[in-house]
């Protein structure tokens, strides 16, 4: 990475958790994926019950792989072996110690935006898991909530379902189709303006270009 870049990444990454931390969320710089890992890992004690959604950030980190060969009770999906297996996995993520994601888009202000299918990643953000542990690169930082939101419709969604391949139109030209199709992974758009209780989000802002 440039310099200059490196060097913008860090300054506005600092604001930014500023005012996460204005927003009451726990929050956290990293230079790159190694000191993001670290972090993440004094986060997260021994044998805490850990699940997680689908996040490419945590996985390009190290994260998951660290969980699962850790010394940490995990709740894989991916180890189902049914759908119904995986839907069971989704549902006790609910009651997890730790919850891990990354998010769509982040504004400066402290204001995360996320968008999902079924809701079972967005959904743990609101209610149910004792800690959400959120890690973000500095690619899905905007300026403002609503950048952040045009951003998870226009760039992440599309660039996700080129991943799941299903019947939408953003499958087939890469932009979104503001489509209202059966397969349509734009269906619950949260925005978390606010962590409460105090400190139970805890956000990772690590200074590379990381996830969708």
């Amino acid at each position: 990475m440039e310099e200059a870049t490196k060097l913008q990444y860090a300054k506005r990454g600092s604001l930014l958790v500023k005012n996460l931390q204005k927003r009451h969320f726990e929050a956290y710089y990293c230079e790159n994926k190694e000191e993001a890992l670290k972090k993440a890992l004094e986060l997260i004690p021994q044998g805490a019950l850990v699940g997680w959604g689908g996040t490419m950030t945590a996985k390009q980190i190290g994260l998951l792989e660290a969980l699962n060969q850790g010394n940490y009770v995990t709740l894989d999906r991916e180890k189902g072996k049914t759908p119904e297996e995986v839907t069971e996995i989704k549902y006790k993520c609910f009651h997890a110690d730790f919850f891990i994601s990354g998010t769509n888009g982040i504004s400066l202000d402290g204001q995360l935006v996320n968008l999902d299918g079924n809701g079972s990643r967005v959904a743990p953000f609101i209610f149910g898991p004792k800690n959400v542990l959120v890690v973000v690169g500095m690619n899905k930082v905007t300026d403002t909530v609503e950048e952040a939101v045009k951003r998870v419709r226009t760039v992440a969604a599309p660039m996700n379902q080129q991943r799941f391949l299903r019947a939408t139109p953003c499958t087939v030209t890469g932009s979104c189709g503001n489509c209202l199709s059966e397969d349509c992974i734009c269906n619950q758009l949260v925005i978390t303006r606010h962590c409460s209780p105090m400190g139970r989000i805890k956000i990772i802002v690590i200074g590379e270009n990381l996830g969708f």
